[in-house]
């Protein structure tokens, strides 16, 4: 049972940063009564702030913080469950939010997410929905069980049957059946790969068997092929050497040539200057008549011998010159031969280093061929190794043939477990044997209320309401008045199963305004006696706190009464 003992908060919507302090578990019943915007369901939004990270109206968080201190907003909430003493402590600016048990502060290093799932499903045992169900009836932002979905519904009965392990052990054996999945994947591609392993050692094995002699003879015969052809090329290589030289012999005089070709090319050049000399002073006697130092006449007799005299000579250099020439032409004719016979040599030299090359390759072949011969030749130990690599293939297979025939059974038994675990399993089955209790209690608390209808939920949660008349009629056909005793209904349901369950069990219920609009004042009484029931006579101590405009009317009728109230702006308690 969570036993809640004491609220307080502070910056907190229009209350101050003075605490505002409410003892839960002091009075049976408490009317909390105040002007509109006094503070007086400031309660609801510290309760659930507190506990659950949210308010309980239809705003955002940060709505919470007082707008005129703009932060420091804190709630504290002292319960126990059980033995063990707790406090949670929320705030928004700065942000906090702590849990202590029996005194000491609870671990931190956890998330938020996570420390909140703490306080809901390891302390609390209840989440939000359950607790705006169970502990409030509001008029404000309160979604009443006829208007949630089906989902939402089930959510709600579970926690009070105490059933939502079911839905958490769902929750698990669906992590168990993916990994269950994902192991049996594993496990068969594991399984396939062995078996190809398997397949493809045993084709090994049988290949090397047939392949080990006629691998070797067809070697052999690769390597006489490579070493015929290697002593082919060495015969064009020895030819080619013998002709290179002999073309190397035939051009022994290239030295000898070049030299006779450079002495008659500067011969020439001395006879061609001699010529051109002769050509010179023959035209100096043909075309002067004085002489330029002395200016005397030169006889013409004298003029006539030097002109024959440079003639003749002209005539000798020109004959030398044409012999000359011919000696020069044989020897570069000479030349060009030579250089034929050394072109035909380089490329003689450029061949047999190609030879070379064909050579080198078939020496290479002949050395890797050689190593597989080698390699052949110790197949019988490859043989051996791989029959040893055969049966660790096979055991392999063994064990993971033995583990996905576990997981298959694995599988078996969490199919089963979750055929128990859906929600038309186990679940549905302990829904169904309570169904006619709570709709026992239903029926009880309306006619208390003296609202005369039967009311059924099946097992589906959808509701069923028939007059005595037998005429049906639906939840939203109704008053505001007569939805509320039906609200009513369910809150003391669910609580009293509760009880019983001793599930979602508390001390605490809070209903907003309830007397306000929707009761008239036959209802009223009527609920102040389930109310009387509830807090006196129901063998478990139950503290009730009823907001409400009606402070002069029902003044009377609780143990303690609470005003709140505006003083400069601040919410607060009345003296």
């Amino acid at each position: 049972m969570i036993h809640f003992k004491k609220i307080r908060w502070k910056n907190l919507l229009s209350t101050g940063n003075a605490f505002t302090e409410i003892e839960l578990n002091k009075t049976n019943n408490t009317l909390i009564i105040g002007d509109n915007g006094a503070g007086k369901s400031t309660i609801l939004d510290a309760l659930t702030f507190g506990l659950f990270g949210k308010p309980f109206r239809s705003i955002n968080k940060n709505q919470l913080i007082n707008s005129i201190n703009q932060g420091n907003s804190l709630v504290e909430i002292e319960f126990s469950v059980g033995s063990k003493d707790y406090v949670v402590k929320r705030g928004i600016k700065k942000n906090l939010f702590e849990i202590y048990q029996d005194g000491s502060l609870m671990n931190q290093t956890a998330s938020g997410r996570d420390y909140q799932e703490l306080l809901e499903k390891t302390i609390l045992k209840l989440n939000y929905k359950s607790f705006t169900q169970i502990v409030i009836l509001g008029s404000s932002s309160f979604v009443p069980f006829m208007q949630l979905k089906a989902s939402d519904r089930r959510t709600i009965i579970e926690d009070v049957l105490d059933i939502e392990i079911f839905s958490v052990m769902n929750q698990l054996l669906r992590t168990r059946v993916a990994q269950n999945k994902e192991d049996m994947g594993t496990v068969d591609i594991a399984l396939g790969l062995s078996k190809g392993e398997k397949e493809n050692v045993e084709f090994l094995i049988e290949k090397l068997k047939e392949n080990k002699s006629s691998q070797i003879n067809a070697n052999k015969k690769d390597i006489e092929k490579h070493e015929k052809a290697i002593q082919d090329y060495q015969k064009d290589i020895d030819e080619l050497i013998r002709k290179n030289k002999t073309l190397n012999e035939s051009i022994s005089d290239e030295r000898e040539v070049r030299g006779k070709i450079d002495s008659l090319s500067d011969f020439r050049r001395g006879i061609e200057k001699g010529i051109n000399k002769c050509e010179d002073d023959m035209q100096f006697y043909e075309n002067t008549s004085h002489c330029d130092t002395c200016e005397q006449e030169i006889p013409e007799e004298h003029r006539d011998r030097m002109i024959e005299k440079f003639h003749d000579k002209m005539h000798e250099l020109s004959s030398g010159l044409v012999s000359l020439g011919h000696k020069l032409n044989e020897q570069k004719t000479r030349l060009d031969e030579i250089e034929l016979v050394t072109e035909e040599y380089d490329r003689n030299l450029k061949e047999q280093i190609g030879i070379n090359s064909h050579i080198s390759a078939c020496k290479q072949y002949i050395e890797k061929v050689s190593s597989q011969m080698k390699e052949i030749s110790n197949m019988e130990d490859d043989i051996e190794d791989h029959k040893k690599d055969l049966e660790e293939c096979k055991e392999d297979i063994r064990i993971y043939t033995e583990e996905k025939e576990d997981l298959s059974k694995q599988k078996h038994l969490y199919d089963l477990a979750g055929n128990l675990l859906k929600d038309t399993g186990i679940k549905a089955r302990i829904i169904k044997q309570y169904l006619p209790i709570i709709n026992k209690l239903i029926n009880k608390y309306l006619g208390a209320m003296d609202f005369y209808v039967t009311f059924e939920l099946d097992e589906g949660f959808n509701e069923t309401i028939k007059s005595r008349h037998r005429d049906e009629f639906t939840y939203d056909s109704f008053s505001e008045g007569e939805k509320m005793r039906i609200d009513l209904a369910l809150l003391f349901t669910w609580r009293a199963v509760a009880k019983l369950k001793n599930s979602v069990n508390t001390n605490l219920l809070i209903l907003d305004e309830v007397f306000d609009s929707s009761l008239d004042a036959s209802g009223t009484d009527e609920f102040l006696k389930i109310l009387y029931d509830l807090t006196h006579t129901s063998g478990t101590t139950t503290n009730v706190f009823v907001i409400s405009h009606k402070g002069e009317v029902l003044y009377d009728k609780f143990d303690k009464t609470i005003k709140f109230e505006k003083q400069k702006n601040f919410s607060r308690i009345a003296a």
